[in-house]
C-alpha cells in the first residue's frame, strides 16, 4: 500500500506562513533548508504516539492558485477538538472561509479555508451528533 507519510504546504511568505499554522494549529517548525536548497521547513504537526503525519512548508516555485480556481492538487484536513474556536483563530489569523462549516450527519462537522498563502485546507471535529 501507498500510505502517505509527509505532506507539503508551498507558501508565499514562510515566516507568515509559520505564524498561521502555528497559532492556529500549535504546528512545530524544524529548519531543513540546507538540506532542501530553499526555504524548507519541516512541520511537526502532533505528538507521534497520535494518528496522523508531518510535513513542512516550503517556499512557493510557482505563481499561487488564482481565487475560485477548481482544486488542483490534494487537500488536507486537520482534525480539530472544537471547530468553532479553531474557525474564530483561522479567521483571526489571516485566513478565510472556502466552504463554510456542514455537517457529516452521525460522524463530524466539516468545513474548508484558505490559508495566508492562498492553499485550501479542511478542518474536520469529530462529532456523533452532527446533523
Amino acid at each position: 500500500m501507498g500510505r502517505m507519510v509527509h505532506f507539503e504546504v508551498h507558501v508565499d511568505e514562510m515566516e507568515r506562513a509559520k505564524t498561521f499554522y502555528g497559532e492556529v494549529f500549535g504546528w512545530k517548525f524544524e529548519d531543513w533548508s540546507d538540506f532542501a536548497g530553499m526555504p524548507y521547513f519541516g512541520a511537526v504537526t502532533g505528538d507521534e504516539n497520535e494518528m496522523g503525519i508531518n510535513g513542512a512548508l516550503m517556499q512557493r516555485q510557482s505563481p499561487r492558485p488564482e481565487p475560485n480556481q477548481p482544486m488542483n492538487g490534494y487537500s488536507c484536513t486537520m482534525g480539530v477538538e472544537n471547530y468553532d474556536e479553531t474557525e474564530k483563530l483561522i479567521l483571526d489569523h489571516g485566513g478565510k472561509v472556502a466552504m463554510p462549516k456542514y455537517a457529516l450527519p452521525g460522524m463530524a462537522w466539516q468545513g474548508y479555508y484558505i490559508d495566508t498563502e492562498g492553499n485550501v485546507f479542511g478542518i474536520h471535529q469529530p462529532d456523533k451528533d452532527a446533523k
